[in-house]
């Protein structure tokens, strides 16, 4: 393999961590939830299998061509003082929408 060149393993592993995601958020967001593309912007169902939030197995690769050639990219690391704002947050399921608001 070529130093910088992602293993078919790799990627396997990467794809189902973005399905397990993906699932995840089913189980909090409506069935029919109608979002734009994120490559194209064509409007679609962003929980239609196998495409997710993409209209077209094309625009799903070049969102992944993105990410793996680092267009797409968490800008800084980081650091402590990010989650200052969050340390007073009570134990609970944080990952659950608060319904409050």
């Amino acid at each position: 393999m070529r130093k910088g060149v992602p293993s078919g393993k790799w990627l396997g592993n990467l794809l189902r961590l973005v399905k397990n995601a993906a699932e995840s958020l089913q189980s909090i967001m409506p069935k029919s939830t109608r979002l734009a593309c994120p490559v194209c912007g064509k409007e679609n169902d962003y929980f239609a299998d196998p495409l997710g939030p993409f209209c077209s197995a094309r625009c799903k690769m070049v969102d992944l061509g993105k990410w793996l050639g680092e267009e797409y990219r968490v800008s800084e690391p980081l650091r402590p003082d990010h989650f200052a704002s969050y340390e007073d947050l009570q134990e609970g399921n944080l990952d659950q929408p608060d319904e409050s608001h």
